[in-house]
C-alpha cells in the first residue's frame, strides 16, 4: 500500500549502518538495524540505507581501494537525491577515531556539527519546501583489547575518545534541536567495533520508538 504522506527516512552511516558482520570478511547482518526497523515501522515509512565500509567524516582513506570514504564529499548529493527526507538518521564517528586520522573525540564531536548537523538542518528539499528532522546516534564504544584493533594500533587510543562520544554527540543535539539516542545498549562483537546482530535489532527497536515518538499521530 502507498501513503500519499509517507515518512522518509534516510539512515547515513558507516559500516554500522551498512550491517557489518562482526569478526567477517566483510560479511553483511541480514537484521540489521535499518532493515529490523524499516519491518517495524511499517509501510507508512520509508527507510533508505545509506550504509557505507569505513566511511569517515571528513578524512580520506589513503589505501587502495578505499576511495570515496569522505562522508561529507556524499552528504548532500545524498540528501538531493533522496529529496524529500523527513528524518536523517546519523550515526558517524567511529572511523575517524582511527589512529592514522590523529582526532580527539572534541575534534570529532565538532566535525559532526560544522558538517554534518548544521548541513542536514539547513538542506531545503527543492521538491516541497521543508528541511529534515535530525536523529544522532552515538555509535557503540570500541574495545581497543581485540585483535583486530590492535592489529598495527589500528585503533589506539579510541577506546577512550569513543566513551566521551556520547556526551559530546548529546549535547550537539541538544545545542540544535535535533534528537539524540546514547549507545549505553549497543554491544559490539569479537572485533570490537562492529555491533552484533543482537545489538542491531536492539537499536531498531530503540529508534523505533524515537520515530513513533517524533511523529505521533
Amino acid at each position: 500500500m502507498y501513503f500519499d504522506k509517507q515518512i522518509r527516512i534516510l539512515c547515513y552511516g558507516d559500516s554500522n549502518t551498512w550491517g557489518y558482520i562482526s569478526g567477517s570478511d566483510h560479511q553483511r547482518h541480514k537484521n540489521r538495524w535499518t532493515k529490523v526497523l524499516s519491518q517495524l515501522l511499517g509501510e507508512k515509512f520509508v527507510v533508505i540505507e545509506e550504509g557505507l565500509n569505513s566511511r569517515t567524516l571528513i578524512s580520506n582513506d589513503l589505501r587502495p581501494g578505499k576511495e570515496g570514504k569522505n562522508g561529507y564529499d556524499y552528504l548532500i548529493p545524498c540528501l538531493d537525491s533522496h529529496d524529500p527526507i523527513d528524518l536523517v538518521i546519523l550515526m558517524l564517528g567511529t572511523n575517524e577515531l582511527k589512529a592514522t586520522y590523529n582526532k580527539t573525540a572534541l575534534e570529532i564531536g565538532n566535525l559532526l556539527e560544522e558538517y554534518f548537523v548544521k548541513t542536514i538542518l539547513n538542506r531545503k528539499s527543492q521538491i516541497d519546501n521543508t528541511y529534515p528532522k535530525l536523529l544522532i546516534v552515538c555509535p557503540p564504544n570500541i574495545s581497543e583489547k581485540t585483535d583486530y584493533c590492535k592489529k598495527n594500533d589500528k585503533y589506539f587510543g579510541a577506546e577512550k575518545k569513543s566513551k566521551e562520544l556520547n556526551e559530546i554527540y548529546k549535547n550537539i543535539a541538544l545545542k540544535h534541536n535535533c534528537f539524540f539516542l546514547g549507545n549505553e545498549e549497543l554491544v559490539t562483537g569479537v572485533d570490537g567495533v562492529h555491533l552484533t546482530e543482537e545489538s542491531h535489532i536492539k537499536l531498531a527497536k530503540l529508534l523505533e520508538e524515537k520515530v513513533k515518538e517524533i511523529y505521533k499521530d
